[in-house]
């Protein structure tokens, strides 16, 4: 973490949540660090203890109390899993994540993670980063491949964190769903919120959250459809989700998938969705920056098979 610090709340913090207002100042590493120095008592507010949620007033003393050092938690190693690496500079690192790579360490999933392998290809934690979440502002699901954003440094991290919330990252991705999707091009526009009775999975509900997912075909099959999709939002499992709804799952997505074996399903052992590409503006440059990952190898297959089923 970085060190003690005092500072003046300015006329864009009136109204702003503490932690959300701190992690937005790329000095204290990411808002869950920012929430577990509040808890601890490390931050007041015009002499007093305060709560992570307390809305601030323009004006108002901030003092952030020293903190030590993060530390990587017990279970999670530093380990040699090649990274393909598709740009890397002084502020980030992109990478071309492959299918069946789990992003944060978890019970049950300490090892083989995305941070084990930053861990050995920093040689080490980073400083004012989160050791369970070192500078990934986004994720993908494990099962689902392509380009993945990490920020080296706590202020990088909030900045791509305020281009995400502020819906100015653009990305978009490939997907095999089952069925001949009937319109060229369309928007799904139905709320998302968790599963009512299945509560580790999401689903469209009223009451949820707004999500937004563009779409266009690129290629029809016998009984597959190749889409490109553009999420406007970013809800959890929201293309899943949203194709799901609509009636064309994802090939080979075993949990929003209709319980059916195709050869495409057989074929794949993970969801047929690929992060294609992603483009934000560079922290520190300001210039307008894109990266993409080519179709991987087992999607590769599949769009052959398909093909020749045809």
């Amino acid at each position: 973490m970085s060190a003690a610090g005092r500072m003046t709340v300015d006329a864009r913090g009136g109204r702003q949540r503490l932690d959300r207002y701190l992690a937005a100042q790329g000095r204290w590493g990411s808002r869950s660090q920012v929430q577990r120095l509040i808890a601890d008592g490390a931050v007041r507010v015009d002499g007093q203890p305060v709560k992570a949620g307390a809305v601030l007033r323009c004006g108002q003393t901030i003092d952030v109390r020293a903190a030590a050092p993060p530390t990587v938690p017990p279970g999670v190693e530093a380990e040699a899993i090649p990274l393909h690496v598709l740009y890397e500079d002084e502020w980030l690192l992109v990478i071309d994540k492959p299918p069946g790579m789990v992003v944060h360490p978890a019970p049950g999933h300490w090892r083989g993670t995305l941070v084990s392998a930053l861990l050995h290809h920093w040689h080490g934690p980073r400083p004012n980063l989160d050791p369970l979440r070192p500078g990934i502002v986004h994720r993908l699901d494990k099962d689902t491949s392509g380009v993945l954003v990490i920020a080296k440094d706590a202020a990088t991290l909030a900045d791509l964190g305020a281009q995400f919330r502020k819906r100015e990252v653009q990305k978009q991705y490939l997907a095999f769903v089952w069925g001949r999707m009937r319109s060229a091009r369309g928007t799904i526009a139905q709320p998302i919120g968790r599963n009512p009775v299945h509560r580790k999975r999401m689903a469209v509900r009223r009451g949820g959250r707004e999500a937004l997912t563009d779409f266009e075909v690129l290629e029809r099959f016998d009984d597959v459809t190749l889409v490109r999709l553009f999420p406007k939002t970013g809800r959890t499992h929201q293309l899943r989700v949203h194709l799901a709804a609509i009636g064309h799952p994802i090939v080979g997505d075993s949990v929003y998938g209709r319980a059916r074996r195709r050869s495409g399903d057989v074929l794949l052992q993970r969801q047929a969705l690929h992060a294609e590409r992603i483009s934000f503006t560079h922290p520190h440059s300001g210039a307008r920056v894109c990266f993409a990952a080519p179709l991987p190898e087992d999607l590769v297959a599949l769009r052959r098979l398909c093909a020749h089923a045809s």
